[in-house]
């Protein structure tokens, strides 16, 4: 089993990470916080104290951070990813950033003979604890194939979207519609508060017809039950919208 390197073990990334641990990757984890790299320690992953060592002891690096600006500093910054790597190695990034920003990674990373995937994932805390994560790829079919074995520890729904960065634009389209139904939902169970009507069995009624959706089903209970603990933070959907404007204003047209 190829040695996976992992950086960013946050919300999404820690219970991603654990997982691999788990399915018996030998894994070398690196995070801006000491604490979950101190924990999966615990279980069997080495610790790196930069992007660059992890790179350095890998044969797969995968990363999983907040924004575009993160990706490039943890890849092309001082001490980051594209020092420490060597010829035939895979570069995976599983966060979900400017469709832009992973070209630029794309080709940085080519000119060393490191071949790059973008593969950004849909599924929230819940989805990456059960590795039930839908993963959204783009990049080549060889890389693909060399990435499913791990892929498949993760998630269920893998799919080739198309060449470089067209994993992002499908995570930009998932996010849309994500995005708004939270927001669709909310304004609905606040509309059925505010009018005296039980939010509890306007929910069961409307996950029985054409307003039925995975969100509905969670974050409506999640309303009613007053469960408040982030899965998901709003800034990131803010930077997600972003991301989708700014996708459309400037088209991205993937590598085929």
């Amino acid at each position: 089993m190829e040695r996976i390197g992992f950086i960013g073990l946050g919300i999404m990334g820690k219970p991603m990470a654990r997982n691999l641990i788990k399915a018996g990757y030998t894994m070398v984890v690196h995070s801006r916080s000491r604490g979950p790299v101190d924990e999966l320690a615990t279980e069997g992953a080495l610790p790196a104290a930069s992007p660059q060592e992890v790179a350095e002891q890998s044969d797969v690096v995968i990363t999983m951070l907040p924004d575009s600006p993160d990706v490039e500093t943890v890849v092309i910054g001082k001490d980051g990813v594209a020092s420490g790597v060597s010829s035939g190695m895979l570069f995976i990034d599983m966060s979900t950033i400017a469709p832009a920003t992973a070209h630029i990674v794309y080709e940085t990373l080519k000119a060393k003979g490191v071949d790059s995937l973008d593969a950004p994932v849909s599924g929230g805390e819940v989805g990456a604890k059960e590795a039930t994560l839908s993963i959204m790829v783009g990049g080549s079919e060889d890389a693909f194939q060399r990435a499913m074995s791990i892929f498949e520890v993760m998630g269920r729904n893998i799919v080739l979207i198309g060449g470089p960065g067209a994993g992002q634009v499908a995570k930009a389209c998932n996010q849309i519609i994500v995005g708004m139904t939270i927001q669709a939902v909310a304004e609905a169970m606040t509309l059925a508060k505010k009018s005296g009507v039980d939010i509890g069995k306007v929910r069961e009624a409307l996950l029985g017809g054409f307003a039925q959706s995975r969100i509905l089903d969670l974050h409506g209970q999640r309303i009613i039950d007053k469960n408040f603990q982030p899965g998901f933070k709003t800034r990131l959907h803010r930077k997600d919208m972003k991301i989708a404007l700014q996708t459309g204003r400037t088209p991205t047209t993937p590598r085929q």
